[in-house]
């Protein structure tokens, strides 16, 4: 009973026309304001902050006992990342020194705004190959512009909460996506690794070089590459050996192949002999802080912002994509189970992009390789991030005389090496053991970015994923049973497992038809229970589903059927609807249908 002064509760039942309660059916529109204000000022509350910000969460936390580990870590991902660094620069098209300027301020950044403590960002040999596909030789101030944009787009993505997105990349695409890149990255590499002439990067371009080119072999070059990876190969397999010397052997093996390689050259060098092609000179000294070119002169032309866009073409686009891929399947891979926020892993890789464009960076993302070195070495924290980025920077201030000696070969060797355990062995198998049907979209993107590049091959594997789940979604599962009532009436229960939409609607049209007819049952029960969606598609030729068994003389109940499809279908057709609906157990559906029944 309603108090003085108090207003009246909203009721949710009114009264119809033969004195029968019935539900209020009526829909409103969404109301933006209220949702606007509440998404906007979640912007400056205090939650927001601390979420964006997650260094804010683990610095506090601290213990001194961590910083020695992280210091640990740090060192190890550095000493692999400068070595790597120069050599996805050189695959790149770009001069050597850029592929250090690439390797530090995502360090730095990442700490501040990064949520995964194994996580570390920098330049990646997918990267580097996209980079290359796409600038070739427009040269490094396209790479540059192109970083500035990648990390813009996927800032915005992250803000506006579009983390979820990644979800609709299956695991089989990702897989033939990697396996890809990595079959590409080694093909391309096989060239420096035997000195052959040559730039192409491409799957087919680079093996087709390699036959052309095959009789220009230099034998010390192929020497010391075979050499390389081989000693990588061993190096890698004491993780498990010799304690703890062997483990920290394993995680710096990068730094000593390429040490070795050019303390090897130099020496050589000092008896006027030149057996290998070097990575040559090296600019040193640390990149000007300054804003990434919007300008810039190409062939004695100024191009102006529009047009250096223009001629990236689909570039911004797909290395937003690659590299948003990469960053998460890592966070995921190493997240041991705990919930990830997409969105702030995009917000943390959108701002190293962008203040990586500042220094002069490429294009830049998670690499699963040094992530692997961060985790092996004990990280703690994301602190272990600001060691790396300052060897790097000493590196660069200290040591790029050095890197002029550096092997072509040796490099190439070094990536390789690298792409062996990227290639998704396991993961076939695993689709295959788990579900047969879902190798095809694995071997069709693998197919497609080996011959038709990785953008267009992952374009293509999604689409192909896609079209397996509308597929799916099309053609519901649909249960059947007969039932005799007490009263010896046969009835006919068909039960759908998932939610009806347009797409499925006409398949569930057919079926319910089709095997009505063959029962001959004359009531036909449409069981809702698992059916928690109707669009307006659904419910126009559910409406025609049941006239049509209507003139096919067959009585038509609905039977449990929640109260959100009830209304869609209710203000559809109140009339032919509303007195279908039935809810109860079974003694009650067989009095219904009998009742039904009676002439």
């Amino acid at each position: 009973m309603e108090k003085p002064g108090e207003k009246p509760l909203l009721k949710s039942v009114f009264t119809g026309e033969n004195g029968d309660v019935e539900e209020d059916c009526s829909e409103k529109f969404p109301s933006v304001g209220p949702m606007l204000t509440s998404k906007l000022g979640g912007f400056c509350n205090r939650k927001f902050i601390f979420k964006r910000l997650p260094i804010l969460q683990w610095l506090p936390a601290y213990e001194a006992r961590f910083l020695l580990e992280d210091i640990v870590a740090g060192l190890s991902v550095g000493l692999t990342v400068i070595p790597q660094g120069i050599a996805f620069a050189v695959m790149a098209n770009l001069e050597p020194q850029y592929g250090l300027y690439s390797a530090f301020m995502g360090c730095f950044v990442y700490c501040v705004f990064g949520s995964c403590k194994d996580l570390t960002i920098g330049p990646t040999a997918i990267m580097a190959l996209m980079v290359q596909v796409y600038v070739g030789s427009l040269g490094a101030n396209f790479a540059i512009l192109l970083t500035f944009l990648t990390g813009c787009i996927i800032l915005m993505l992250g803000l506006l909460n579009l983390g979820f997105l990644v979800q609709f990349i299956s695991m089989p695409v990702t897989a033939g996506f990697t396996s890809a890149a990595a079959i590409t990255i080694a093909s391309g590499q096989v060239k420096s690794l035997l000195g052959l002439p040559g730039r192409s990067n491409e799957f087919v371009d680079s093996w087709i070089n390699v036959y052309e080119h095959i009789g220009q072999t230099k034998l010390w070059d192929a020497v010391l590459g075979f050499t390389t990876i081989g000693v990588l190969l061993l190096l890698r397999s004491l993780r498990s050996k010799w304690s703890l010397m062997g483990k920290y052997l394993a995680l710096s093996r990068n730094a000593v192949v390429v040490i070795g390689g050019a303390a090897l050259a130099y020496y050589c060098s000092t008896f006027g002999s030149k057996p290998f092609s070097l990575t040559g000179t090296v600019t040193p000294g640390l990149p000007p802080i300054k804003l990434p070119p919007f300008t810039t002169v190409l062939n004695n032309q100024t191009l102006a912002f529009n047009e250096m866009t223009s001629m990236l073409g689909s570039s911004i686009i797909a290395l937003p994509l690659i590299a948003i891929l990469e960053t998460i399947a890592i966070v995921k891979a190493f997240s041991k189970g705990k919930s990830i926020d997409a969105s702030q892993e995009l917000v943390a890789l959108g701002m190293c992009n962008i203040f990586g464009s500042l220094v002069s960076s490429m294009p830049i993302t998670g690499s699963f390789t040094r992530t692997a070195v961060n985790n092996n070495s004990g990280v703690r924290t994301p602190l272990g991030g600001i060691v790396t980025g300052v060897l790097v920077l000493l590196s660069l201030g200290l040591l790029t005389d050095t890197f002029y000696f550096i092997p072509k070969t040796v490099l190439a060797g070094v990536m390789i090496a690298a792409m062996f355990f990227m290639i998704e062995f396991h993961a076939a198998l695993e689709i295959w053991r788990t579900k047969k049907v879902d190798i095809i979209p694995f071997m069709v993107t693998l197919v497609s970015c080996l011959l038709l590049g990785l953008e267009y091959g992952m374009l293509i594997g999604i689409a192909l994923n896609i079209c397996f789940v509308l597929y799916m979604t099309s053609r519901p599962n649909i249960d059947q049973a007969l039932l005799r009532t007490s009263s010896g009436i046969e009835a006919m229960v068909v039960k759908p497992d998932q939610s009806l939409i347009y797409s499925s609607i006409e398949y569930l049209k057919h079926e319910v038809v089709k095997r009505t007819d063959k029962t001959q049952v004359t009531t036909v029960i449409i069981d809702g229970s698992n059916v928690s969606y109707v669009d307006s598609t659904a419910a126009k030729i559910f409406s025609s589903t049941i006239e049509e068994l209507a003139l096919r003389g067959r009585t038509v109940l609905l039977w449990n059927w929640n109260r959100s499809v009830r209304c869609t279908l209710i203000r559809l057709n109140k009339v032919q609807f509303h007195p279908l609906f039935k809810n109860g157990g079974l003694e009650q559906l067989d009095k219904e249908i009998c009742n039904e029944s009676l002439p």
